[in-house]
């Protein structure tokens, strides 16, 4: 802009006057001693005068200008202050809460963690849903958009693959049929329950209820929350079910990547779990009772002890892409590499004399955590109110998932049960093939609404296997007409589709286990209380006060005709369909092992002689390893102690890689870094300059042994560098001259294992100079390896400041992939952390009030709340927090105390 354009600029400005000064309708007489000069007179100092007059006029009016800017922006910040504090729950004090019988107590502590005393199961679920609305109505709000397919009435567009591919599995249908099977003392807290979130919602809408809501107002949506139901509670089991389920992605990659890689390579990449290395969770003489054979027509379940060592694999656990990523990205990655650490130990192996029981699951990171602590307590127990329960549940669900009552205690992993099958289907028109003949679909419409859209609808099919999730899922269409699968052959004239059978969509019982687990009082009742769950299907540990500790595998796990659950099969023939399911009386526990000792982590349930094929999709086995080395190794055990072991950073991976790593002679640039490598310990500290190389050179190793070949494999196999990959690459190891080393594209001419280890590690050192400095010394672990805590809706697609408000800053960690401190992170995306040890808990039965616990986030899901995200902190340095359990104890940990009263008393 030049002279004249700013003149024209300032011009009105200078004309306009200002209060205070000389000018037209203002300052002295006219006639008076400064009208010459006012009036353009000729004067010497005239025309330094009118610039300073115009300049004083330009600052003047600037200054105006500024107070008017600072008004607004301090209106617009009281009004976004009042926005986010609207929601803020009362805490303390007097409620009137419609629906009670009686007064109802709820005693938080300092994290703002409820203990509910109650006088009757009604009034204590109801009491729950309601603190839970006063938390986290938003969270479980979006849940059940999530679990009904109706994300889209939320987020528009973007969310109608999801939305579709979740009603063509009718999660929301499944669970609807479920209330009906329930003992009616669930479906009687399910109903008290919803009544509370009702309760809370009557006179509440929009910013009283969340900031959530008034941003989604600002742009556009007029949207009001429907009554709470008992599904919206009961459907959330269908996300666990799902966040749990490696066998979907393993059977579709496992069709996609026989399209481009040979048998030897696909096998390569789905390696076995090694009994010789990895002990399973119960061992030969551990279990109780008698395993009855595999009935006649197990097929390939029912294998003898080598065939079932040699086909004990697990698989690739990365979510798919397309819809798949479209439900990942809301409830974050899938698998069983999500894992999970729980163990127990018996009172001989402890300072106390009774057991300790340590869990921490494995999951995505988001902002508020997936847990929600608390405490149900009836002010007299007996058999009409049996609960004194507290731990660790969902909001948006009644009852403890994982914790203690006054007399036992469990633990959950993931069994990664093989409960999943891809049946390619032929369809001509309205009918399919089934065992020689031409039955019709089964259809179904469903409208999608659409936020700022018009509404759509689609039609699910399904067959006697389930529904068409072809038709909502680009990836299993591909499948069906391109991928290569043992026994299917097409032919000309059909349309090949891909039906899913999912044991989690059969109607089940979960919701009754959970209340039941909730009221054991000894083994006996705890396996009854197992019995009950369908899926998600789990590893649970048990111990009580009397001194035991078990180990029981409940779930829903098909007994198959024919295969076992790793590649998409044939519909039309019959032979692979599902027999039925493994009793319950079979399937693998452990009660007072003579070890002394329990540990599950997603390792195999039972060793390659149990005869039922329960997955082939085990986890690996190095952090079970390491966990029960530590135990073996750590003389007699207190609740601290087995915190150091939930804290655990060694990396396994790094003790077999390493030495070969320095066997070779990298780039003279690199060098400084490989020493890093020398006389490491192999930990992971967030502090730790061999680690941040190591990891970087893992990275690098990956992206140049296999991109090369998976790259435009329609697979888009993940090579996220997890516990998986450690195993592929240690049988690599093996043969230097193996095709996997050769790369083609790396213009270094790279063909076999030591050219490869070079290369990655100058590629790291070049990478790490770049992002931390030329000082390899200086290098942390921690700078690249962060994790930020992300609301899942608005904080990952919201504008810049509604992120910055409902996000929390990225914290530096230790740890990593299939360490014991398990802050998962994925090689083909960078180092950040991409799941987590979602809570940790440590429950110490000589003394319940000297049990330990923390959440990855906080209570509130309120952004700015003091309980929002304040554990964070502790949890990233590994602390935790005192967990009351006693009245006494709870009484004393109390900082508010709300009384909530019935209508009109």
């Amino acid at each position: 802009m030049g002279t004249d354009d700013m003149s024209d600029v300032m011009d009105p400005l200078t004309r306009a006057g200002a209060p205070g000064e000389e000018g037209p309708g203002g300052g002295s007489p006219e006639g008076g001693p400064d009208a010459g000069a006012a009036a353009g007179a000729p004067d010497a100092g005239g025309p330094a005068r009118r610039g300073s007059r115009g300049w004083r006029r330009l600052r003047v009016t600037a200054w105006c200008l500024t107070v008017l800017l600072v008004a607004v922006v301090c209106a617009t910040g009281l009004a976004a202050t009042w926005m986010v504090r609207a929601s803020y729950p009362q805490v303390a004090g007097e409620l009137s809460v419609a629906g009670l019988h009686g007064r109802v107590t709820v005693a938080r502590d300092a994290s703002g963690v409820p203990q509910i005393y109650a006088d009757d199961p009604h009034d204590l679920f109801l009491a729950q849903g309601f603190v839970h609305a006063q938390d986290r109505f938003w969270e479980m709000d979006v849940r059940r958009h999530i679990t009904s397919g109706r994300l889209a009435e939320l987020f528009g567009e973007s969310q109608v693959e999801t939305d579709s591919l979740i009603r063509t599995m009718g999660w929301r249908r499944v669970a609807e049929r479920e209330i009906a099977l329930l003992d009616p003392r669930s479906r009687a807290n399910l109903d008290a329950y919803a009544a509370g979130v009702n309760a809370y919602l009557a006179d509440r809408r929009g910013a009283d209820l969340s900031v959530e809501y008034p941003l989604l107002e600002l742009g556009g949506l007029d949207y009001t929350p429907a009554p709470w139901t008992p599904a919206d509670s009961v459907s959330w089991l269908k996300a666990m079910a799902w966040n749990l389920n490696a066998t979907l992605s393993d059977q579709v990659r496992h069709a996609l990547l026989a399209t481009t890689l040979t048998d030897a390579q696909v096998d390569s990449l789905f390696p076995t779990y090694d009994f010789s290395r990895w002990r399973p969770i119960v061992e030969p003489g551990d279990s109780q009772g008698t395993v009855p054979a595999a009935p006649a027509g197990a097929g390939a379940s029912a294998t003898g002890a080598a065939a079932g060592a040699a086909r004990a694999a697990y698989g690739p656990m990365a979510g798919a892409s397309d819809a798949l990523a479209g439900i990942d990205q809301v409830l974050g990655p899938r698998g069983s590499g999500i894992g999970s650490n729980s163990w127990v130990v018996a009172g001989s192996r402890t300072t106390t004399g009774k057991p300790l029981l340590a869990n921490d699951p494995h999951l995505s990171p988001s902002l508020p955590g997936v847990w929600y602590q608390g405490g149900l307590h009836c002010t007299t127990t007996g058999p009409s109110c049996p609960y004194d329960v507290s731990g660790f549940g969902f909001a948006g669900m009644p009852g403890v998932i994982v914790g203690h009552n006054r007399d036992i205690g469990w633990g959950v992993t993931n069994l990664a049960p093989a409960d999943t099958d891809l049946f390619v289907e032929r369809v001509t028109g309205s009918t399919y093939q089934y065992k020689g003949a031409q039955r019709p679909l089964e259809t179904r419409r469903e409208v999608l609404k659409v936020a700022g859209g018009p509404d759509r609808t689609i039609t699910v099919r399904s067959t006697v296997h389930g529904p068409l999730i072809s038709d909502a899922f680009p990836k299993a269409k591909w499948v069906a007409t391109e991928g290569r699968i043992p026994g299917v052959e097409r032919t000309g004239g059909a349309e090949y589709a891909v039906a899913m059978r999912w044991s989690a969509l059969d109607p089940g019982r979960t919701m009754d286990a959970v209340f039941r687990l909730n009221t054991a009082g000894d083994w006996d009742s705890f396996r009854a209380a197992a019995a009950l769950f369908s899926s998600p299907a789990q590893n649970l540990v048990y111990a009580d006060r009397r001194g035991h500790i078990g180990y029981q595998a409940p779930g829903r796990i098909p007994v198959r005709g024919k295969g076992e659950g790793r590649w998409p099969v044939p519909g039309w023939t019959g032979e692979y369909d599902w027999r039925g399911f493994v009793p319950f009386d079979a399937l693998p526990r452990s009660f007072d092992p003579a070890s002394g000792y329990i540990v599950t982590a997603n390792n195999a349930a039972a060793g390659p002689q149990y005869p039922y094929n329960l997955t082939r999709n085990w986890g690996d086995g190095y952090r079970s390893e390491r966990i029960a080395r530590l135990i073996e190794g750590a003389g007699k055990l207190d609740a601290a102690a087995m915190q150091r072991i939930q804290l655990d950073d060694r990396n396994e991976n790094a003790a077999v890689l390493t030495p070969h790593l320095l066997a070779v002679t990298p780039g003279e640039k690199a060098r400084p870094a490989q020493d890093l490598l020398r006389g490491w310990d192999f930990g992971q500290g967030a502090d730790s300059a061999p680690a941040a190389y190591f990891n970087a050179v893992w990275s690098n190793l990956l992206k140049l042994t296999f991109y090369d070949e998976l790259d435009g494999n329609r697979a888009q196999l993940h090579v996220d560098g997890g516990g998986l990959w450690y195993d592929i690459v240690r049988e690599l190891l093996t043969a230097p001259d193996d095709p996997w080393w050769r790369n083609s594209r790396d213009p270094r001419g790279l063909r076999t294992r030591d050219d490869v280890l070079r290369a990655a590690m100058d590629d790291a050192a070049k990478e790490l100079s770049g992002r931390l400095g030329a000082d390899p010394s200086q290098w942390r672990w921690g700078a690249l390896h962060t994790l930020t805590l992300r609301n899942d809706t608005l904080g990952t697609g919201g504008p810049a400041p509604v992120q910055w408000l409902l996000n929390h800053e990225p914290v530096e960690v230790g740890g990593g992939s299939a360490t014991v401190d398990a802050t998962g992170w994925d090689a083909s995306q960078g180092y950040e952390v991409n799941w987590v040890p979602s809570m940790r808990m440590v429950v110490d039965f000589a003394d319940f009030d000297a049990s330990r616990w923390i959440n990855l986030t906080g209570a509130s899901g309120h952004a700015f709340h003091d309980t929002y995200a304040d554990q964070t902190e502790l949890w990233r340095r590994g602390e935790t927090l005192p967990w009351p359990s006693t009245r006494s104890a709870v009484t004393a940990a109390t900082k508010d105390l709300l009384t909530l009263r019935p209508e009109g008393a």
